[in-house]
């Protein structure tokens, strides 16, 4: 079965980290480029980071720049998210999408929750 399959998120406090995982199966992962994306309450999917097939080359959204890090394994199928200093406005559903965006792939995972609450 083609999926993917997120795992890592929780409850954590402002200034605290998480580290997300994805775990793919069904197809050749290092065939394509991943991303992450988030979902807020009441908003739209917002586009978090890209990697390439690779793992080479990778660009975040302005406001994660610096903050989080994404990378991936290619011999365990697996696509991961570094969140550092995180801030109440990251709270949001996290999905790791097969492509290049939030308007640009062809497969997602369930999502993982994300709240950063003091």
């Amino acid at each position: 079965e083609v999926q993917l399959v997120e795992s890592g998120g929780g409850l954590v406090q402002p200034g605290g980290s998480l580290r997300l995982s994805c775990a793919a199966s069904g197809f050749t992962f290092d065939d394509f480029a991943m991303t992450w994306v988030r979902q807020a309450p009441g908003k739209g999917l917002e586009w978090v980071s890209t990697i390439s097939r690779n793992g080479r080359m990778t660009t975040y959204a302005e406001s994660m720049k610096g903050r989080f890090t994404i990378s991936r394994d290619n011999a365990k199928n697996t696509l991961y998210l570094q969140m550092n200093s995180l801030k109440s406005e990251d709270t949001a559903v996290y999905y790791c999408v097969r492509g290049l965006g939030p308007k640009s792939y062809d497969l997602r995972g369930q999502g993982t929750q994300v709240t950063v609450s003091s």
